[in-house]
C-alpha cells in the first residue's frame, strides 16, 4: 500500500430506510461509486446505517440472514474503495454493539470499533446494545491515521483526545444526531477539531425514523478549524482532502498537545462519587482563588 500526504473523503448524509438492509445495502453501493467517481479513497455512512437506528428490536433484523460484513466488503472490492460503515455487530458477551466496520478497497477488515458511550434518549441504547470497551480505534489507511467515534462518543472531550493522541490525523465519527442536540453539530464537531488540531468528518443521518428526528448537518473541518464541508438537513454526499502538510501546519503556530500538563489531570480517573455531587457548591476552604 504505498503512503500518501492526502485522502480524499466522502460522507453519505441520508436517513436510509429503517430496517431495509436490501435498501440501505444498495444505497450504499451507489454512494460507493459516485465518490469513487469523484476521486475519494474512502467513504463513510452514518451511523448504524445498514439497519437503521431507530428500527425497532435488532435482533429481529439480524435474524433475517443478511451477511452485514460481506455485503459491505463486496461493495468495497466492486468499487475500489475503502468504507467506514456503521452497522450492528455481535460482540464477545453475546449481546450486540453499535459498530463501525473500516474495510479497505479490496474488502479486507483493517478496524473494528464498537460505540463506548450509548445514549439514554430518545432512542434507548442501554436496552437494545451493549457498550464498547476501547475509546477508540485508529486504522492506518495509505499513510493517514484514521481514529473511529460513534455519535455520543465526540460529546465527551476524552476518545478525541486519546485519538489526538495516538496520532489521528482524521477523527471520523458516524452518528445518529436528532432534534433538539443540533447544537452538537454546530459547535462540538469544530471545537474537537480544534482543540485536537486534527481533521473531523461528522457523519450524520437526515430524515425521520420512527418519531427521531434527525438534523442532518454532516461536515467535515480542518486542523484550522477551517470547515471544509458541510450538508444541510437534506441527503447529500459530502467530500473534502485530508492534507498532512495542514495538520503540521496547523501545529506550527502552536501546539496544544505539545503543552498538555497530564500531571494535573489526575482527577479525570477519579470516580464520579469521589467528585463534588452535581448541583452542590465547593467549599469555598477548598477552592484557591486566582491571583
Amino acid at each position: 500500500m504505498t503512503a500518501t500526504r492526502t485522502l480524499r473523503v466522502s460522507c453519505l448524509q441520508s436517513g436510509g430506510v429503517p430496517g431495509d438492509i436490501a435498501h440501505n445495502l444498495a444505497e450504499v453501493e451507489r454512494a460507493a461509486a459516485q465518490a469513487k467517481a469523484d476521486g475519494a479513497d474512502l467513504l463513510i455512512t452514518p451511523e448504524m446505517f445498514l439497519t437503521g437506528y431507530d428500527c425497532g428490536p435488532i435482533e429481529a433484523l439480524l435474524s433475517q440472514g443478511h451477511d452485514l460484513e460481506r455485503s459491505a466488503a463486496e461493495i468495497a472490492t466492486r468499487h475500489g474503495i475503502a468504507l467506514l460503515v456503521g452497522l450492528p455487530l455481535r460482540q464477545p458477551n453475546g449481546m450486540v454493539g453499535i459498530s463501525a466496520l473500516f474495510l479497505d478497497d479490496t474488502g479486507i477488515t483493517l478496524g473494528q470499533y464498537t460505540k463506548s458511550h450509548l445514549s439514554g434518549w430518545p432512542v434507548n441504547d442501554n436496552e437494545r446494545f451493549t457498550a464498547g470497551s476501547e475509546a477508540t480505534v485508529v486504522v492506518d489507511y495509505r499513510g493517514v491515521r484514521i481514529a473511529i467515534l460513534i455519535c455520543m462518543d465526540l460529546e465527551f472531550p476524552e476518545p478525541a483526545r486519546l485519538a489526538a493522541l495516538a496520532g489521528a490525523d482524521l477523527i471520523a465519527v458516524l452518528t445518529s444526531n436528532m432534534e433538539p442536540y443540533g447544537a452538537i453539530n454546530e459547535h462540538l464537531v469544530w471545537t474537537r477539531a480544534w482543540e485536537n488540531q486534527t481533521y473531523v468528518a461528522y457523519v450524520n443521518r437526515c430524515g425521520v425514523e420512527g418519531t427521531t428526528h434527525y438534523v442532518g448537518l454532516s461536515s467535515i473541518y480542518a486542523p484550522n478549524g477551517d470547515l471544509l464541508a458541510r450538508a444541510d438537513s437534506r441527503p447529500a454526499l459530502l467530500s473534502a482532502d485530508i492534507d498532512l502538510h495542514e495538520i503540521a501546519a496547523a501545529r506550527n503556530a502552536f501546539h496544544y498537545l505539545a503543552q498538555r500538563r497530564p500531571d494535573l489531570y489526575s482527577g479525570l480517573t477519579r470516580p464520579l462519587t469521589a467528585a463534588t455531587p452535581a448541583g452542590h457548591t465547593p467549599d469555598a476552604s477548598s477552592v484557591r482563588a486566582a491571583p
